[in-house]
């Protein structure tokens, strides 16, 4: 009976160790620096262009945010991407 009511105990613990073992350590490089950099000034933001596809064009802007920290306290800056539909001139 003791066995019954320690065995829900024993797999918890289990489970938890188990877990906790196989911690995943994160990796700060890219093999592309156009979209993460890793720095304590900001990158540039690039010029915004325009694509003709054809029948319409496409206006694209890229900024550089911050998206927190390494251990070390360098910022992680990451490349966000919009487009917009514009008028082909």
């Amino acid at each position: 009976m003791r066995l019954h009511h320690a065995l829900p105990l024993l797999l918890a613990t289990a489970l938890l160790a188990g877990c906790a073992g196989n911690s995943i350590s994160p990796r700060y490089t890219s093999e592309n620096p156009d979209i993460m950099r890793i720095s304590d000034e900001r990158p540039a933001n690039p010029e915004k262009t325009v694509e003709d596809l054809g029948s319409y064009c496409v206006e694209v802007s890229e900024t550089w945010n911050a998206h927190g920290t390494t251990p070390d306290g360098q910022s992680l800056w990451a490349k966000d991407t919009a487009r917009a539909v514009v008028p082909c001139d």
